[in-house]
């Protein structure tokens, strides 16, 4: 099934509502979002074909009753750590975004990699072949007459942003956490002569990279913009908010910040 055939489910922390954000026996409701908040959303499982014949498992979460005003991939952290489509920014900007802001949300895991939705074939490459996991991406998107993506890359997944992701239908890219591990200053070079947005969230205790060598590092890229989150650590733990209005700030600037309450009030 495609995801425009998919039905929309809705749930706000356990409780049943209907898409006017009433409670299920009738009642009014308006209810702050938390952490394990999911709001409504069509939401479809989907499989991604990449050149190399495997087949990686994803879901595409899109707005209920309306057409998204832009799509999102979102490319997980490391796998070899626990890096996953469900790690917790990625699966809370699917629960929240494609209400809140419109959004259409990507997310899948590169090969070799499980979660709770599902282990995609093959093996983990290394960063190498997961070039191939990212054009299937875009592929999907394309095909499905998704509006033009944006890359949203946590930690390993800004690497496979940065090398992969200058794909003429993207749009830009969020990159969270970015370690510059697998990415070189030749890939950042050629950002910079692509012209394309390219905004960091980078937490200031972060493992890899702090706001300070990420200003320096990402300085061979004119338009690149840097966001220093006070107190936070690489997995970003407590600033879910922060990370989710930053991102729509740099994508849709005119829907953020997010509303903190479902229905908005």
């Amino acid at each position: 099934m495609s995801w425009r055939g998919a039905a929309a489910t809705n749930s706000i922390a356990g409780i049943g509502i209907d898409r006017a954000g009433r409670h299920a026996n009738g009642g009014g409701c308006v209810a702050e979002i938390r952490a394990n908040t999911v709001l409504p959303a069509r939401r479809q499982p989907v499989t991604l074909h990449t050149a190399d014949g495997l087949a990686l498992v994803g879901e595409v979460a899109a707005p209920a009753d309306s057409d998204p005003v832009a799509t999102i991939v979102c490319l997980h952290p490391l796998p070899t750590h626990g890096g996953m489509m469900d790690s917790h920014l990625l699966r809370k900007a699917a629960n929240r975004l494609p209400a809140l802001a419109g959004y259409a949300v990507l997310r899948f895991n590169t090969r070799g990699t499980a979660s709770e939705q599902g282990r995609s074939e093959g093996s983990f490459g290394g960063g190498e072949d997961e070039r191939l996991d990212v054009a299937a991406a875009l592929d999907f998107v394309d095909y499905e007459d998704l509006p033009p993506p944006w890359l949203v890359g946590w930690s390993f997944g800004t690497d496979l942003a940065l090398r992969y992701g200058l794909d003429p239908s993207v749009q830009g890219a969020v990159l969270i956490s970015p370690p510059l591990r697998f990415s070189t200053d030749h890939d950042l070079q050629r950002w910079a002569a692509a012209g394309k947005p390219l905004v960091a969230i980078v937490p200031e205790f972060d493992d890899y990279l702090r706001p300070a060598e990420a200003g320096r590092r990402f300085s061979v890229v004119p338009q690149a913009r840097i966001i220093d989150v006070p107190g936070a650590k690489h997995l970003f733990v407590g600033y879910t908010e922060t990370v989710l209005d930053a991102l729509v700030a740099a994508i849709t600037p005119a829907a953020a910040p997010l509303p903190k309450e479902w229905p908005p009030t």
